[in-house]
């Protein structure tokens, strides 16, 4: 029988603090979220956003406070070591059994450079995700693991481990690592772009053996009353992101973002959210990923309008997806 596709509000650490996005988590829950999913930077995209609190000390109390499942997406082998990524999601899914997930991802220097690592090319960086994966595979099954490599790990075990290790997807925003992914991960995690670029991700993911496994999607939208506050908003919070290309993932600090977008408009953001005062045009957008085959779908508010955001979709757009 085939499940019911998910939709999750996701918690953006970069543009709240953790206290405010506790409160939010709780009210998407009431509006009927069916889960969440949060972000994990150690510093926001832009000076405009202005916050970044810790991801694994606010999911305990986000998983504590709701009954929502819940889903994370860090870098291994940079700011975290693989052992210690194992240990969190495993005393998550440990006290919160069948609502955890997490994603291992390639990084961005904007979180991954503060150790002061040297930041490799993307082929390195896959290369360094996918042996950090099979390490952090490893502890969660309850091996004792020694490893010699782009990483150093030494009788590393984990004590207090979950009876279900979680799912551990893997993150992709292009083809070639969405192939890469599929080898190793459970899932695949990737971002929202055209319908046809999206089919080009899952069908990668599929090559790369990734068919049949579960797929999640994070989705930046901007809903407001009116279609100029919805443009504005976006514009406003989000522009940082709108660059794309390999530069998302080299740029070193939030004021290097904010010269590299300095003369983006608000026109150009459509290309990176999905901007509209309709929910109904919502509802049709996200229609199309389920389409493609995403049983989970995560979505961001990238404005400040957070609580009018849930109170709309939690009216109007998630009844619609569901009466498909």
């Amino acid at each position: 029988m085939t499940q019911p596709v998910r939709f999750g509000f996701h918690a953006s650490h970069e543009q709240f603090p953790p206290s405010e996005l506790l409160a939010l988590v709780e009210e998407a829950e009431g509006a009927g979220f069916d889960c969440a999913m949060s972000s994990d930077h150690f510093r926001p995209w832009g000076a405009a956003q202005g916050h970044s609190g810790y991801a694994w000390s606010w999911l305990g109390a986000a998983m504590a406070r709701t009954r929502l499942p819940f889903g994370v997406i860090s870098a291994p082998g940079y700011r975290y070591h693989p052992a210690i990524l194992a240990q969190g999601a495993a005393t998550l899914a440990e006290m919160f059994p069948d609502r955890f997930w997490f994603a291992l991802g390639s990084g961005q220097r904007l979180n991954e450079d503060i150790t002061g690592l040297a930041w490799p090319e993307k082929a390195e960086r896959n290369a360094r995700l996918r042996e950090c994966a099979g390490i952090v595979r490893a502890l969660l099954a309850g091996e004792t693991v020694n490893h010699q490599g782009r990483v150093t790990v030494v009788d590393a075990k984990l004590y207090s481990r979950p009876a279900t290790p979680p799912p551990l997807l893997g993150a992709a925003v292009t083809e070639a690592t969405a192939e890469e992914v599929g080898a190793w991960a459970d899932g695949l995690l990737t971002v929202s772009a055209e319908p046809a670029q999206m089919r080009k991700v899952v069908e990668a993911f599929h090559r790369g053996g990734g068919r049949g496994k579960r797929l999640v999607a994070q989705v930046a939208v901007n809903w407001a009353p009116t279609e100029a506050e919805a443009l504005a908003g976006a514009h406003e919070q989000w522009r940082t992101n709108a660059i794309g290309g390999d530069v998302n993932w080299d740029l070193r600090t939030p004021e290097e973002f904010d010269t590299a977008t300095r003369f983006v408009r608000p026109e150009d953001m459509h290309k990176s959210v999905w901007i509209s005062s309709d929910p109904g045009w919502h509802a049709a957008r996200l229609a199309e990923l389920v389409e493609l085959g995403f049983g989970e779908i995560q979505l961001h508010q990238v404005g400040r309008n957070q609580r009018a955001f849930i109170e709309t979709f939690g009216a109007k757009v998630l009844p619609a997806l569901r009466r498909g």
